[in-house]
């Protein structure tokens, strides 16, 4: 980032309509409906490569019925779709759930669109190798879509539409289907993100604990550094704050001492690997045996323990705290703060801005200090930001 655009941000932070909370009319005038325009052929949206960041990311291995992964895989039986099924298997039902919800998403668009029309699936999740190798289908995040009545004329605006449904990336492929796939479940749209529901608890530096959900300005609670000794970091801001949402947590549950953390599967964590040095992963990647790091029970100790089970719960709310220092013990366990990418040190570089306003604040501003974390429902304005610059990576990397 550039002086110039360091600059833009830094007075973003500090603009007075950026750091108001609550709800309100906003600026501007109201934005006028759009007009949907088909897709041309051979198109894609967004226009970067399939199996990268700006689209639906890389390929994370195929999926068959003996496979672990398996179980992630759900059928989809909407009876407003309808599924060519050739292998007579129900396979072209199987597929993830963020990629069956915007399925579901696509068949109302049709119906609306086109009023007795339906949405047609000629292939889904493919366990017969009919796919070049790394094809999304073999992981269920991919399906080849018509209308049921077969009007190739109307393939240009069913591409529009999957847009619109929120598949992450639509190819108009072929004048016979159109092509759509998704996002794997532990990336940036899968699970919402990364956190930690509202009963989670921080450590505060007296040593008591507090719900994350009530962290103020000016609270320190216990992290880890660079060198991954235990501090004390200043709580910034809210990345996600969210008190109505159902979300899927992944539960990892240690033995000697115990500790249970809940967190979303696209939170980062670190762990210790076979050759004891620290890394990040996401939580759907820890597996029984993996070691975290944890907190002892004298305050500001942190030591090692070992997985004992890892499986999955539901909760209502979810808050994602940012720190000074990047990081956050939460029940006891040490996390990253971020999520998305599974890099922690490139997410911690890019919060750079917000540090830099909160010591600017808190030095010559301190009466403003409390805007800067006073967070309505929803993700915060720079976290958004931070996702349009992960598209613009993709277009990078394409």
């Amino acid at each position: 980032m550039g002086a110039f655009g360091f600059l833009i941000v830094f007075c973003l932070i500090f603009d007075s309509r950026s750091l108001a909370c609550g709800p309100g009319r906003g600026f501007g005038d109201r934005r006028r409906p759009r007009k949907l325009a088909p897709m041309s052929y051979k198109q894609f949206i967004p226009n970067v490569a399939e199996k990268t960041l700006g689209a639906s990311g890389k390929s994370e291995g195929k999926i068959t019925r003996d496979s672990e992964r398996f179980k992630d895989l759900v059928p989809n039986y909407n009876p407003d779709i309808v599924f060519k099924d050739e292998e007579k298997t129900n396979a072209d039902r199987l597929m993830t759930q963020r990629c069956k919800d915007k399925l579901n998403s696509l068949a109302i668009s049709v119906m609306n669109q086109w009023p007795g029309v339906q949405l047609r699936v000629t292939e889904g999740w493919d366990e017969d190798g009919h796919h070049l190798e790394e094809s999304l289908h073999y992981e269920g995040r991919a399906v080849d879509i018509t209308t049921s009545d077969r009007d190739k004329s109307k393939y240009g605006m069913l591409s529009r539409l999957a847009v619109e449904a929120g598949f992450d990336w639509v190819y108009f492929e072929s004048k016979a289907h159109v092509h759509c796939s998704v996002k794997a479940e532990n990336s940036v749209a899968a699970k919402s993100g990364g956190c930690f529901p509202g009963q989670s608890q921080a450590i505060l530096e007296d040593g008591r604990r507090k719900y994350i959900r009530d962290l103020k300005a000016g609270d320190k609670v216990l992290a880890a550094d660079e060198a991954g000794q235990a501090v004390f970091s200043d709580f910034l801001l809210f990345m996600d704050y969210d008190t109505k949402t159902q979300r899927q947590f992944t539960v990892i549950e240690t033995a000697e001492p115990c500790r249970k953390l809940r967190l979303t599967p696209a939170h980062l964590i670190f762990i210790h690997n076979s050759a004891s040095e620290v890394i990040v992963t996401f939580a759907s990647k820890v597996r029984p045996g993996n070691k975290v790091l944890v907190s002892e029970d004298t305050p500001g100790l942190l030591s090692t323990a070992t997985v004992e089970r890892v499986y999955t719960e539901e909760h209502y709310s979810s808050f994602a705290p940012v720190t000074t220092h990047g990081t956050i013990v939460v029940d006891q366990v040490l996390a990253s703060c971020y999520a998305v990418v599974e890099d922690h040190k490139w997410a911690h570089r890019a919060f750079a801005p917000v540090r830099f306003g909160h010591r600017f604040t808190s030095t010559f501003l301190p009466e403003k200090r409390q805007n800067l974390t006073c967070q309505r429902d929803g993700i915060h304005w720079y976290a958004k930001m931070l996702l349009n610059r992960v598209t613009l990576l993709g277009k990078t990397e394409a």
